[in-house]
């Protein structure tokens, strides 16, 4: 959870009230700030004043909405706000509420918001395999799978493409940024993902790439 909140009795208020049902509750002043904490700890829901200095809430969605056009913003405005609210509602923002706001409304729907999500962060690679979005980790029978970085990243960049094929080159850079990768090590390290998790998990597509296969989700 990130807050973007430039009055601090508000935020002490909130993080009070709500702070204890979720993981970690982190608290930015302003929306340069909290646009630098959101690229850095990577949050699964923004809540955000409108009216801040340096950057205001609406340009700061702005822009974390070309980056995630998907993670949930919550805003909170004053009621003369409200005109100016209504006009940005195509930059993406999931809900507002008016200030003064109930805390205890705002938590009930952030708990409905949280089951929304953690539906949405289990991938069903097959009957047997899921794949925690949130987290990067590969789980067989509720068993984890250790799997290196490398190997999290190459089965996160194929679900996030799914059903599309990922292409050879676009694997060697994402994988390896800055280092010249050969197709043999390319094979051996995707033969090595397959001898951790499932054989017929990734099909290669000849003179395409790679995708999760159809067959198991």
């Amino acid at each position: 959870m990130l807050l973007v909140e430039d009055e601090t009795n508000i935020a002490k208020l909130l993080k009070s009230a709500i702070g204890e049902y979720f993981y970690s509750f982190t608290i930015a002043k302003d929306g340069k700030e909290g646009l630098e904490k959101f690229k850095k700890i990577k949050p699964d829901i923004i809540i955000t004043d409108i009216m801040m200095p340096k950057l205001d809430g609406l340009s700061m969605t702005k822009q974390i909405r070309e980056e995630n056009e998907e993670i949930p913003v919550i805003v909170l405005s004053a009621f003369s706000e409200k005109e100016k609210l209504l006009k940005a509602i195509d930059i993406g923002i999931t809900k507002y509420f008016i200030k003064p706001f109930d805390p205890e409304e705002l938590l009930e729907y952030l708990k409905e918001l949280s089951d929304k999500l953690d539906k949405k962060r289990v991938f069903n690679l097959s009957k047997n395999l899921i794949f925690d979005k949130n987290k990067n980790n590969l789980f067989s029978e509720e068993k984890i799978i250790n799997l290196t970085k490398r190997e999290k990243e190459f089965l996160r960049l194929l679900i996030d493409n799914y059903p599309n094929v990922v292409d050879v080159e676009k694997i060697k850079t994402t994988l390896w940024e800055n280092e010249e990768v050969t197709d043999e090590r390319l094979r051996t390290f995707i033969k090595r993902f397959r001898n951790k998790t499932s054989k017929i998990l990734i099909k290669n597509i000849s003179g395409q790439g790679y995708l999760i296969s159809p067959d198991n989700i």
